[in-house]
């Protein structure tokens, strides 16, 4: 790892930013809710603007009258090593919500280089590189986390699979905290077996309670997935406080959930998307996602607690407050996809403090913070048990009344496209030979349409303001699965050389087994030696890359096969393949039964597409949508995005995927970038109208955050594409033209 140093200018800056924290900053770890929204709020000091996560800000400076006046105020570049390289060579993004204490500026690049910047100006303070430029292990960080203790203030981030504590002033280690200033995130998680080889980074920041950092984790979906445990950290020494189980060990609570042994080899149950805090309680709020393997659940009979569950445990000790579960015995990967979000509303008369969670599958629900009960009626609903043999599909899942879904939940004809009789055609004919049904369908060996998988709700989460209404952007997006069972896999691999067996085994499910990826957000890997070479794809493989974990457990000499294989330069045949492909290194198979091999894996699992790339059903493709907490009905539902050429053709906005959250404000105003066609808008938080947008140089998927500096308000968005779009690595500043 390496600081980056300032030129004698920003040596200036240094100690100016020294003196500027030590002469005044604002305590992060005591605030309350009420101080957070006070009249001088300025900055934006933690993911989500606070500690509720409801990015909301008091500022008005920009109002509904102005805002189209709004005009570039400044503009960094994250990234000066990615200037000039085509966008087909780089394939990187950047979904980092910066945080801004007392006028500064902190972030991550696509690189995952910490920053400091001046937040007027956004002139370089300083960088932190955590790899030094050499094999980068290039993870998604989507937001880093502040704290302080008198002089000791300290920005804690996550690159690869560690945790950083740098110095707030110098961007230099705490050399304190672990090992020379960072912390294997791998750390607490080998109970059971080795996990120092397996996918562990941290994608999204945790919170911080008083001393503690309490911090969720991203592990693989597949069966060599690493226990997904919520931890505390202490945030002075990096020291590990706490652990809570999340697939339960006997004599805890949810335990009888599951099969007796399944907590020595079931994987994930993980917290990847943050968490929100309410101080006043000592509670963190955060939600879990499914078990490992995806789409087969056969080894894990029982609803599967704490999978899939909002969960409130006390920050100090990580003891189970109450727990609340979305999806019983998961089966389609719907993981709780975004932080819960914190607030108080007007309800039946009384002020009640709430938490607001959305969901992969477009649902909305309303919980009381002290007991986990839902405010609006929720049905248990019969749902189909008809799954793949050895499979336990649950007979009921949830469907709350209120709020009404905000995406899609159930595909027929009247849903297929209708942006053209070509398109319509297209996807009729997929329609009429492939089973559609109930999003609730059981996978099975013959190919189904069902929706959410990745849909609803995403990471960017939502907005709530002080009158209770609920800003949540969303996705309609309709896939397709199939699976198929381990023996044809098995007599399929006998076939093929080395290299493919291994690209079968670990990568079709995601890049296709004809390697075109989905067109969209999962890359083809046809002439991939074109834009990487093989120690590039090869390191890639070994320490993944963003949303893909990285193979660690494959040999040296399998990562070569498979390399090969991928770059079309591997002919010989297959020697031979074990039955077993329990080949994580340091694990001896006869004393444990991991890694879990599921007997069924996905053969088909991708997005559906017209012929000319966009989805195959009826718009809108994407939305943003408020919602009346205190009565659970929509105030109004809009597009979110276009295609241009669509709109030439006179066919309304139709939306389009999206990846970022919202911000609203006090000046009436609800700011989103998200979209495919790369611009941020400003729409009026009463009626959904769009008051303002700009063209970004790449798409911001990303959420934006607003903050004040010398009396001028700023909204500032990271524009780092990718999701097969072009990539960029800029953070752009917004503001009102400054008075002469």
């Amino acid at each position: 790892m390496r600081f980056i140093t300032a030129s004698s200018t920003d040596r200036k800056w240094l100690f100016l930013v020294a003196a500027f924290f030590l002469l005044g900053s604002c305590k992060l770890s005591g605030e309350k809710d009420k101080k957070e929204m006070r009249k001088d709020q300025a900055d934006w000091p933690v993911y989500g603007g606070n500690i509720s996560g409801n990015r909301y800000s008091i500022l008005n400076q920009i109002q509904i009258n102005n805002v189209n006046r709004l005009e570039i105020a400044w503009s960094y570049n994250s990234e000066p090593g990615l200037t000039g390289i085509p966008a087909t060579k780089i394939h990187s993004e950047m979904e980092c919500q910066p945080i801004v204490v007392n006028g500064i500026l902190f972030g991550t690049s696509p690189g995952l280089k910490l920053f400091a910047l001046n937040a007027a100006t956004g002139k370089k303070i300083w960088v932190f590189d955590p790899f030094n430029n050499i094999n980068p292990r290039i993870t998604t960080c989507r937001g880093v986390m502040y704290w302080e203790n008198g002089s000791d203030k300290r920005i804690l981030f996550t690159a690869g699979s560690s945790l950083y504590a740098i110095n707030a002033l110098t961007g230099i280690p705490i050399e304190s905290f672990g090992v020379g200033g960072k912390i294997d995130l791998h750390e607490g998680l080998d109970i059971h077996y080795e996990v120092k080889n397996l996918y562990v980074a941290a994608t999204s920041p945790g919170v911080i309670y008083k001393n503690i950092l309490v911090l969720g984790s991203a592990v693989s979906e597949s069966g060599d997935a690493a226990p997904g445990y919520v931890r505390g950290f202490d945030v002075m020494t990096g020291k590990l406080v706490w652990v809570f189980h999340t697939i339960p060990e006997p004599g805890e609570f949810g335990y009888d959930s599951w099969p007796k042994d399944d907590y020595k080899k079931i994987g994930a149950a993980n917290n990847w998307s943050g968490m929100t805090l309410d101080e006043s309680r000592g509670l963190v709020y955060l939600g879990t996602g499914s078990p490992a393997a995806d789409f087969y659940g056969g080894e894990r009979q029982g609803i599967n607690l704490f999978s899939d569950c909002i969960l409130a445990l006390y920050a100090e000790t990580g003891k189970l407050k109450w727990y609340y579960q979305t999806i019983h015995h998961d089966l389609w990967d719907r993981d709780i996809p975004c932080p819960p979000n914190l607030t108080s509303i007007i309800y039946q008369g009384k002020r009640k403090d709430i938490l607001v969670q959305s969901t992969k599958d477009g649902l909305v629900y309303v919980l009381d913070r002290d007991s986990g009960t839902s405010f609006f009626p929720v049905e248990e609903r019969k749902v189909p048990i008809n799954g793949l043999p050895g499979e336990h599909p649950w007979p009921v899942q949830k469907f709350p009344l209120k709020p009404l879904p905000f995406s899609n939940q159930v595909f027929g004809d009247a849903d297929i496209t209708d942006i053209s009789s070509g398109a319509h055609d297209f996807i009729k004919n997929i329609f009429d030979s492939t089973k559609h049904a109930d999003k609730f369908l059981p996978p099975r060996e013959k190919p189904a349409l069902l929706y959410g998988y990745s849909g609803g709700a995403e990471w960017g989460g939502n907005a709530i303001d002080p009158d209770g209404i609920f800003y949540q952007n969303a996705n309609n997006g309709l896939w397709k699965l199939q699976m198929e069972s381990g023996s044809i896999h098995v007599k399929e691999l006998k076939s093929v050389s080395k290299g493919e067996s291994l690209y079968i085994s670990h990568c079709s499910v995601c890049h296709g087994k004809n390697k075109k990826g989905n067109g969209a957000d999962i890359p083809g890997l046809l002439n991939i030696n074109v834009r990487l070479n093989e120690s590039e794809i090869s390191h890639i493989i070994q320490n993944g890359e963003r949303r893909m974990p990285s193979f660690a457990q494959l040999d040296l000499s399998e990562c070569r096969a498979l390399v090969e294989f991928i770059t079309d330069k591997q002919k010989q045949p297959v020697t031979q393949i074990k039955k077993s492909q329990k080949t994580v290194r340091g694990i001896d198979p006869k004393k444990n039964d991991f890694p879990y091999t599921p007997p069924y894996h996905a053969k088909i699992w991708t997005k559906v597409f017209d012929q000319q790339g966009y989805p195959g059903i009826k718009p809108p493709w994407g939305t943003l949508n408020a919602i009346d907490l205190k009565s659970g009905d929509y105030v109004w539902r809009v597009p979110l995005g276009e295609y241009p050429e669509l709109t030439k053709k006179g066919i309304p906005a139709t939306g389009t995927e999206n990846y970022g959250g919202p911000l609203v404000t006090s000046g009436g105003l609800v700011f989103i970038a998200a979209t495919r066609d790369e611009k941020i808008r400003a729409f009026d938080k009463k009626t959904g109208k769009i008051l303002w947008e700009y063209t970004l140089p790449a798409a911001g998927f990303a959420s934006p955050i607003t903050y004040e500096v010398n009396g001028r308000q700023y909204i500032v968005i990271a524009a780092g594409g990718g999701r097969g779009l072009k990539s960029g690595a800029s953070y752009i500043a917004f503001a009102l033209p400054e008075t002469k």
